[in-house]
């Protein structure tokens, strides 16, 4: 397995099999843009997403896109993509691409979807619905954090209300995957009273939007961007607090109350409030590290590691941002090479071995071959 990651300007494996490239919305929906990436990778797969910065090994790139070619010695790659015209189709569009993928060996799956028009919890179930016990891991696409159109890059277009999916097949490939947040929960329980699908209408019976806007205080001017700073955590009812899963708002309905979340927000299950402190979420970046060492404890060899994080975590992080990338580089065997880019969510297996959506979290995934 051949690996090289780096900026468009650099040089890279002439013939990769799969070419993934992170950059701003502007970028990749330049007219020239994917020509030109084509021109150069007549025969590799090519695919990315737009995203709310991109980093390579222990920095943060905001303006120039970053690229990863990859070139397999044993094992096989296949790409499956359909539109997604409301997050309603999410579940659908899930079961497509599975069952489009879907054969013996199949090892792990990457997703990169639309990162506005999608239920994420939703994609994911459809997905998983088809393939099993196979890893999937990937991200929701962003567009910094203005929550205006995400864009994803799929058969040599450029486009939103989309979803990709890349198929890693071989019995050499190896997967690892880790982890974490840092968040930490603060205010009342609330039940979810009111809800449809990815759309919060009542928390304790009164309307969603207005009991959130009194915690953001002036903030809320400034909503849905300002709700990066203060996450949801949901669980079942009954179920201990270290089962909850984070939800992270897309977007708002003034006129409803209501707001839209990056994936399902259960009615009748228990909400909370979080928030979270520079040195918990660059801990947190370093616990996923050392989850994935645990995961795979030799490390050995040459492999490349995709890590999705939140956008929340970059804004909450602020200059401190490198250190969360730098953290995870560290703990990386240095024949490893790091890419990945701050998203609109995370799709990652949770603590069930699952792969769950995940917001406001660092998500590693490594692969490798033997």
């Amino acid at each position: 397995m051949r690996i090289a990651t780096g900026k468009l300007s650099e040089a890279f494996e002439p013939a990769p099999d799969l070419v993934l490239a992170f950059a701003t919305r502007e970028t990749l929906t330049e007219e020239e843009f994917v020509p030109a990436l084509e021109k150069r990778f007549p025969e590799a797969v090519i695919t990315g997403c737009s995203t709310a910065g991109q980093f390579l090994n222990d920095e943060i790139e905001d303006d120039e896109p970053l690229i990863s070619t990859l070139h397999f010695e044993h094992s096989k790659v296949r790409t499956a993509s359909t539109d997604m015209p409301d997050p309603g189709y999410s579940l659908e569009a899930g079961r497509t691409l599975g069952n489009k993928l879907n054969t013996a060996d199949l090892v792990a799956v990457l997703v990169l979807s639309d990162g506005i028009n999608c239920n994420g919890s939703a994609l994911v179930e459809g997905i998983a619905s088809e393939l099993g016990d196979v890893t999937i891991f990937g991200g929701l696409a962003a567009d910094q954090s203005n929550f205006e159109e995400t864009v994803v890059l799929a058969d040599g277009r450029v486009d939103t209300k989309r979803v990709v999916a890349v198929g890693f097949y071989g019995e050499r490939l190896e997967v690892s995957t880790g982890s974490e947040g840092g968040w930490e929960i603060f205010g009342p329980e609330r039940t979810i009273t009111s809800a449809k699908a990815n759309v919060l209408c009542e928390l304790d019976g009164e309307p969603a939007l207005e009991l959130y806007s009194r915690y953001l205080g002036d903030r809320a001017n400034d909503l849905p961007g300002s709700a990066l700073l203060f996450p949801l955590a949901i669980r079942p009812p009954g179920a201990p607090p270290e089962s909850a899963v984070v939800r992270t708002i897309l977007g708002v309905d003034a006129e409803k109350s209501s707001m839209t979340f990056a994936g399902d927000i259960p009615k009748g299950w228990t909400a909370q409030l979080m928030r979270a402190s520079f040195d918990a979420l660059i801990d947190g970046a370093e616990r996923a590290g050392t989850n994935l060492q645990s995961a795979r404890p030799l490390m050995s060899g040459s492999g490349l590691c995709v890590a999705v994080s939140c956008v929340g975590r970059r804004l909450v992080l602020g200059q401190r941002a490198d250190e969360e990338v730098e953290a995870v580089a560290e703990l990386l065997n240095p024949m490893f090479k790091l890419i990945g880019f701050y998203s609109y969510g995370e799709l990652a297996p949770g603590l069930s071995g699952r792969c769950e959506l995940h917001n406001q979290t660092m998500t590693l995934t490594t692969l490798c071959e033997t």
